[in-house]
């Protein structure tokens, strides 16, 4: 079973990431709304040295074991694209998270396209999940549109 997230709700990793909305065209390809994700650096690294992401926080149905994760994409150019889908669980204490999923894909197609990352099996009764997506520009002037976000469930 898929379970869709909210994609808009994504948020940027650090200063030189920068998310925007327009419902009425996103101004890549057929101009299909969706998160609008461009950078005021090159790379992969962002400002403050980490990794160039946006993030979520996931809010996951209680007995349900998440496989994977979907994400929808479209690039304006591919030298621009998503570099890594990762699920991080919180510990107890929350003063660290684990990567439970860590998908090195590169989301550089052409046109629009889903993504299925690899397969996993997380308990998240075990601790809250994070969901990044590492963001690596080739130029300035690019975007990345996320259209969909989903997670791969199983019940438990």
């Amino acid at each position: 079973m898929i379970m869709w997230v909210n994609h808009l709700s994504l948020l940027p990793g650090d200063a030189s990431v920068i998310t925007s909305f327009n419902a009425v065209n996103s101004g890549v390809g057929g101009g299909l709304s969706g998160l609008v994700i461009q950078s005021t650096t090159t790379g992969d690294t962002g400002a403050s040295g980490g990794n160039k992401v946006v993030e979520k926080s996931l809010d996951i149905p209680p007995g349900f074991l998440v496989k994977g994760v979907r994400v929808g994409y479209e690039n304006s150019n591919t030298r621009s694209f998503i570099t890594q889908v990762r699920l991080a669980q919180v510990q107890n204490p929350p003063a660290t998270a684990v990567v439970m999923l860590d998908d090195p894909a590169h989301l550089n197609a052409a046109g629009p396209k889903f993504h299925n990352s690899t397969a996993t099996s997380i308990n998240p009764a075990a601790g809250p999940l994070l969901l990044s997506l590492r963001v690596n520009f080739g130029d300035t002037s690019d975007k990345i549109v996320v259209r969909g976000l989903g997670l791969h469930l199983l019940k438990a």
